[in-house]
């Protein structure tokens, strides 16, 4: 008699042994019994009866998935390569499992075609310039299409925007002929400026008597005791005041 419900213990425990889950904080077991959805496991130690049930795990956390690198021709005809990533997280288990067969490949897939289509309608200074913005209206399109798979899809980031070579060095040339363009543009609103300061500095220096003199003394006096520093007056300082003081007679 004990013989006899040993072997069927010991078959029991085999069974409920193999049937135990271990269902961690950030997953859930979507349950099928007979091949019907019965519900969902959640974190902790669960049981799916062997042969008559089946599960399916689900990773619950945000997960990146890589937009494949494509050439893509702008809206002014320039070949570019562009790839990407995607964020996006599971928040309907079953419908996840139940809708798609991949959500995975399914998610990536549309993320594809979408930024295809984005930036296929844009030039390429605004691709090179806008590129949180592209990226908002891929997710908009991505989110759109795969509503209803219990998906939610955070960001979608472009990564890398390749150029043509020949392209890249016209793009330098540019940049450095619009860096001197506004260099000269600086340089010739200084010299405006200080022309425009030293007329009104003349002027007033026409109009204060002694004050050439004055500027003379500070410029000497700027120079220094060096015995390297050598002064040449073209013009004695007494013959210009006699000259301006014959010319307002």
């Amino acid at each position: 008699m004990g013989i006899g419900l040993f072997y069927p213990s010991i078959i029991l425990l085999i069974y409920i042994t193999i049937s135990i889950r271990i269902v961690l904080e950030y997953e859930q077991l979507v349950v099928f019994t007979l091949g019907k959805y019965t519900g969902i496991r959640k974190a902790g130690l669960r049981f799916v009866w062997f042969i008559f049930q089946t599960s399916e795990r689900v990773d619950l956390r945000i997960r990146t998935m890589d937009i494949p690198k494509q050439q893509v021709m702008t809206k002014d005809n320039v070949p570019i390569m562009v790839n990407g990533v995607v964020y996006f997280k599971v928040v309907d288990s079953a419908e996840a499992i139940i809708k798609v067969q991949d959500y995975e490949y399914a998610i990536t897939q549309y993320a594809e075609t979408a930024l295809r289509d984005v930036v296929g309608s844009m030039d390429l200074d605004s691709v090179l310039s806008k590129r949180d913005e592209i990226g908002n209206k891929i997710r908009d399109i991505v989110s759109r299409e795969t509503k209803g798979w219990g998906l939610s899809v955070d960001q979608i980031k472009l990564q890398d925007v390749e150029v043509p070579d020949d392209l890249k060095r016209l793009m330098s040339r540019q940049a450095a002929a619009e860096r001197e363009k506004r260099a000269t543009i600086i340089k010739a609103e200084g010299d405006k400026m200080a022309s425009e300061n030293l007329s009104k500095a003349a002027h007033i220096m026409a109009k204060s008597p002694g004050a050439m003199q004055l500027r003379t003394l500070q410029t000497i006096d700027g120079l220094g005791p060096t015995p390297s520093n050598t002064v040449v007056l073209a013009v004695p300082i007494d013959i210009i005041e006699a000259v301006k003081k014959y010319t307002k007679k």
